[in-house]
């Protein structure tokens, strides 16, 4: 009676610690659920001192370590998969969490394993997908992409509860094709994304991006103008559509837009520099250099402002002042072939025939033929 009696005991005392192994469990996931990764991980680590085996107690710490603990988490995903080799979700999640530790390689070998057991993973094919762009793989991605949109893939992720579609693999498939430089086909997906979501603005913005590359400019400027149309702060909406103009010629409008992108981001460099060239090609030198000075109160490394400043002031006959940007172009970029020619020609409006012509002899040295005339005539 007595050795029964202790069997008993054993049995009724692990009972109750694989229920107070459960219980914090429970209370770990409950935590997860509400966000509170660092409860999480504190009930979770109890219930596995308690439970060393509790497979889904490593799987949802490692959870829960994703964003807090990265290399923690692929820990608990190891032990998860430890226990047992055949837990998708654990690879899945492991790859993830790799890919945000930039290891793309064990990413995308983690995403296999996930695929090899499931075959129909239409979220692993995604990720997947978006690691080998990451890694240069676009013929790979653009495989796996396909292969998502074959699947139909659409769904939210049980524990991060961010969504996907088939609009997000076009969307990136088509990022995958831009990659290749292959805008035509990447137009195309960017079309059937659009399709799916009509009303999302930055689906006409990078549509407008692949128009803009192909100088496909009048398209382009439709497309930016819906990406305004449906957010009306887009900055860089308006930048792009001032770059598409100034390229068809439309000067005020394009000094419109990049305005208007300013207006939003006083400190949007490009724009000003943009804004300055379109008001050089309206013959507005004094407005021109006004902008270059800002852009180089921004950014004074901005070697192209410099010589654009320059140019404006060699032709409002300012030369010393052209003759310091262009030196302050050079000094930045010492094989900068047009501030040599430049500031050569400002030399020789100084009467500087000797600098002017060491000037000619340079941008001549650098590959401008032109310069090489300018010695002919102006230097022998």
């Amino acid at each position: 009676m007595r050795i029964v009696a202790i069997g008993l005991i054993w049995l009724f005392s692990n009972s109750v610690f694989s229920q107070s192994s459960t219980e914090w469990f429970s209370r770990g996931v409950s935590k997860f659920e509400r966000a509170n990764q660092k409860g999480a991980i504190t009930d979770l680590s109890k219930a596995i001192g308690i439970d060393s085996l509790n497979v889904g107690a490593y799987f949802y710490r490692g959870l829960s370590k994703n964003i807090i603990d990265s290399k923690g988490a692929i820990s608990d995903f190891d032990k998860a998969i430890e226990l047992k080799p055949e837990y998708v979700e654990a690879y899945y999640y492991r790859g993830f969490t790799k890919y945000w530790l930039n290891d793309y390689e064990g990413a995308i070998l983690d995403y296999d394993k996930a695929i090899e057991l499931k075959p129909e993973y239409a979220f692993a094919y995604f990720r997947r997908g978006w690691t080998k762009r990451e890694f240069e793989d676009y013929k790979g991605a653009i495989a796996d992409f396909s292969k998502a949109i074959e699947l139909d893939i659409n769904g939210c992720d049980p524990y991060f509860h961010y969504c996907l579609g088939k609009m997000d693999a076009y969307y990136n498939r088509g990022l995958s094709k831009v990659k290749q430089e292959n805008h035509v086909d990447a137009i195309s997906d960017f079309d059937k994304a659009i399709e799916l979501n009509p009303e999302y603005d930055y689906l006409y913005y990078r549509r407008g991006l692949s128009k803009y590359l192909l100088r496909n400019y009048k398209e382009a400027i439709s497309d930016y103008s819906k990406a305004i149309e449906l957010d009306p702060k887009y900055v860089y909406a308006y930048f792009y559509r001032g770059a598409s103009k100034f390229f068809l010629a439309d000067n005020k409008g394009a000094i419109a837009d990049f305005s208007k992108a300013i207006e939003l981001n006083p400190k949007y460099v490009e724009a000003y520099y943009n804004r300055g060239v379109s008001k050089y090609s309206l013959e507005d030198k004094y407005g021109a250099i006004a902008d270059m000075n800002k852009t180089i109160e921004l950014d004074p490394k901005y070697v192209d402002a410099y010589n654009l400043s320059g140019v404006c002031k060699h032709e409002i006959e300012d030369y010393k002042g052209a003759i310091a940007d262009f030196s302050k172009a050079i000094v930045l970029d010492p094989k900068y072939v047009e501030a040599y020619y430049n500031r050569g020609l400002s030399k020789i409006n100084l009467n500087d025939k000797k600098g002017g012509c060491l000037d000619f002899s340079k941008a001549g040295e650098l590959g401008k033929d032109e310069a090489y005339d300018r010695i002919k005539h102006l230097c022998n």
